[in-house]
């Protein structure tokens, strides 16, 4: 069988915007460029997607082909509650009709590329693409629930200064379907009677920047012919896109929304979240506040302590003071030891975890409600986008060009 990869060069240049300027899209006064080479797979199917399709749409797609509106329900339970990757599977369907479905439609399946799996049971993935790109999702499991961390696109286009996938650049939005397949995949290797109950989407990427995909496989994931996950159950993550937090709460969901908020005030965020550029601290509270008044949901401040950076008493008085007065969690979060990160971020990972402990007994101190995320699954590369890092073609050279722009 020929092997349908071939060889591509990737040229990026690293561009240096003057004071004061950015980039429109993610605020970032400075884009990377670097020269590699990789492999890329053949060209995704220019077909219709089944599974990105909601049961009503599945049944108008059949309506030309002659098939019974009835058939909708079925393709639908197949694809999403028995997670089939194969019109062949749907043992109940006429054999005509699954020879039409295969000529006329395309099924998204993710290829199991790697998976790692700590010693609690954490187990990372890296799952590839139909172009040849690849995404990680992570599984967690705890004695009451069992939950998986998904990716909502490939790399990310925002450059948080500490996260693995920001310092790997952006590629694609992924599909739908491409978001829920990761769900299905994971949950076809687990035990039977053992299920995913809830779905965060705090994996590679920005949802909120991929909204209509992100919204379209959440409501994929609810229904109620499918997987029926609760919605209270879903955690929606976000680096602070305002208009999509205004546009979530228009959607009449009962998601969770999750900020990532990672400094108090608006001096330190852009240090490290060059979005806020654009989206300033002032305009994202303000979002957030419409946003717990119309949908009558907490939300949660996620926060990374960055010693040095964000970890101060004064930085926990100003955080308080920011959080008090809204119905929310703040989670503190031990960083992530990563490759390319800034050294002074580069400390052993107990010593990174009792920094976080100390900064959350602040926020105690303050009646700030807090939570200090547990770390899972560092010994399988545990932050996210580390294990795709490993996977990313070899870079040939680098280099930095100033005075361009």
């Amino acid at each position: 069988m020929l092997n349908p990869y071939v060889t591509r060069i990737n040229i990026m240049l690293q561009l240096f915007f003057p004071p004061g300027a950015g980039c429109s899209v993610c605020g970032s006064s400075t884009l990377r460029l670097v020269v590699e080479y990789g492999m890329i797979g053949p060209d995704m199917p220019n077909l219709p997607d089944l599974k990105g399709l909601l049961p009503e749409e599945i049944a108008a797609a059949l309506a030309p082909l002659g098939a019974p509106a009835f058939r909708a329900k079925q393709l639908f339970a197949w694809l999403h509650r028995r997670g089939v990757t194969r019109v062949d599977e749907m043992t109940d369907l006429p054999a005509d009709l699954r020879q039409t479905l295969s000529t006329h439609f395309h099924l998204t399946a993710h290829s199991m590329l790697e998976r790692a799996t700590a010693a609690d049971g954490t187990t990372r993935y890296l799952f590839g693409l139909a172009d040849g790109q690849t995404i990680e999702s992570v599984y967690i499991p705890e004695a009451t629930r069992a939950t998986l961390c998904v990716s909502s696109q490939v790399g990310c286009p925002f450059g948080c200064t500490f996260c693995a996938t920001g310092q790997s650049g952006f590629t694609r939005n992924l599909t739908a379907a491409e978001i829920v397949d990761q769900v299905y995949r994971v949950q076809a290797e687990l035990p039977e009677g053992r299920r995913i109950t809830n779905v965060v989407y705090m994996g590679m990427g920005e949802p909120l920047a991929n909204y209509d995909a992100v919204i379209r496989s959440v409501r994929l994931l609810i229904h109620p012919l499918g997987l029926d996950l609760a919605q209270r159950r879903i955690t929606l993550s976000t680096v602070g896109i305002v208009p999509g937090i205004e546009r979530l709460a228009q959607e009449g969901l009962q998601v969770n929304l999750a900020i990532s908020l990672h400094a108090p005030t608006q001096a330190d965020r852009v240090k490290l979240v060059p979005i806020a550029r654009k989206y300033d601290l002032d305009s994202l509270m303000a979002a957030t506040r419409r946003y717990v008044q119309t949908t009558g949901r907490k939300v949660t401040f996620e926060y990374t302590v960055v010693p040095g950076s964000n970890d101060r008493e004064a930085d926990a008085e100003a955080l308080a003071a920011l959080v008090r007065r809204l119905q929310s969690l703040v989670n503190v979060i031990p960083l992530n030891p990563a490759e390319g990160q800034p050294a002074g971020m580069r400390l052993h990972p107990q010593e990174l975890r009792a920094r976080a402990e100390q900064f959350a007994e602040m926020l105690r101190r303050r009646r700030v409600e807090v939570a200090v995320r547990a770390s899972r699954g560092g010994e399988v590369t545990g932050a996210c986008g580390q294990l795709r890092q490993r996977h990313r073609p070899k870079k040939l050279f680098s280099t930095s060009l100033s005075g361009l722009v």
